[in-house]
């Protein structure tokens, strides 16, 4: 087998390295995996995360990871910030699960749901915010888009250290519009609402258990 093109490798490596990073549990994909169970702004919700992932790809490698690097002390704010969103969301997803009385039948809302049709419970504007915070408030994001990924790509030289980044931008690409309409395949099960308390109670822990998480890091 001939040996990949020099072209090539360092898009590919951006690929799987930034594909790797962005499929761990958390709560940027908690987010979206739910919006997409709901068929709530799931284009909007998709495509918030994915610039916000590709804008911050580009900074890091464009030399903010370096910078971010030295100055540690730089990012406590954005911790203490994005621990103080995740336990707030928390709280909210565990009073979904403890009331229970969401379903999805058939593309049509349960009594928490969304709307029949393409209609959303969500409104463009609060889905767009939302998106942004589990985007820009989590640390996590930044550690892996800017300082991670920026300080691997920066050192490559030029062109590769682009075509790095965009090998990254696509595994965000794939990734958060394959998890957000392919969600759908599990609308089945989440036609039970108890289905339902579970995935919020889940997700609630989650969202804590990374909140405490960075405010140890952070302490």
């Amino acid at each position: 087998m001939s040996p990949l093109p020099l072209t090539l490798r360092p898009l590919l490596e951006g690929f799987g390295l930034g594909l790797g990073l962005i499929v761990a549990i958390g709560a940027q994909n908690a987010h979206v995996l739910r919006m997409g169970l709901r068929h709530d702004r799931v284009f909007v919700t998709a495509a918030v995360s994915t610039l916000s992932d590709v804008s911050l790809i580009a900074l890091g490698v464009a030399g903010m990871g370096a910078l971010l690097g030295e100055r540690p002390e730089a990012l406590r704010w954005v911790t203490l910030g994005g621990a103080l969103f995740l336990v707030v969301y928390g709280a909210r997803a565990m009073w979904s699960a403890v009331r229970g009385n969401e379903a999805l039948d058939a593309g049509v809302g349960g009594a928490g749901g969304p709307a029949e049709g393409n209609a959303s419970a969500t409104g463009l504007r609060d889905a767009v915010l939302m998106a942004l915070g589990f985007s820009l408030l989590n640390p996590h994001v930044y550690l892996d888009t800017v300082v991670l990924l920026g300080g691997v790509g920066g050192r490559l030289p030029l062109p590769d250290r682009w075509l790095f980044a965009a090998g990254a931008m696509a595994g965000s690409v794939l990734w958060f519009f394959g998890l957000a309409f392919g969600a759908k395949r599990l609308a089945p099960v989440f036609a039970r609402p108890g289905a339902w308390r579970v995935l919020d109670a889940t997700i609630a822990v989650v969202m804590w258990a990374l909140a405490l998480g960075l405010v140890v890091r952070g302490a």
